[in-house]
């Protein structure tokens, strides 16, 4: 498994991790310090603001988890790849999504977060 999908599957596992001191060290060991998260429906930046931003979502789809349909596609320090918002033994999901990241060192500094279904 190389680097880029190593990280990529770190950046989901962040996304459901439920325990908020568990979540903010991997935030830490995951993003630059400056790092942005962009998407339809916010923008934030540095730990604190990714931090709170996967809380809300948390709070929002309580009991559901994300997962990666598929590897990532990656070049440079680019990484691009579709995942999915599910309920547990549930194959279809609830909503979709594509995200792009920009790495730097290893580390995620930018996301780019696309909706492509979500719930009604």
């Amino acid at each position: 498994m190389s680097d880029v999908h190593n990280t990529v599957e770190q950046y989901i596992a962040v996304w459901n991790e439920t325990d908020a001191e568990r979540r903010k060290a991997l935030i830490a060991e995951l993003f630059t310090p400056e790092a942005t998260y962009t998407d339809p429906l916010g923008a934030v930046r540095g730990h604190d603001g990714i931090d709170g931003f996967i809380a809300g979502a948390q709070e929002q789809f309580a009991g559901l988890s994300f997962r990666l349909p598929a590897a990532p596609d990656a070049h440079h320090d680019l990484a691009r790849f579709q995942w999915y918002l599910s309920a547990p033994g549930v194959t279809e999901p609830i909503a979709i999504g594509f995200d792009v990241v920009e790495l730097d060192g290893g580390r995620i500094a930018k996301v780019h977060g696309f909706l492509d279904r979500v719930p009604g």
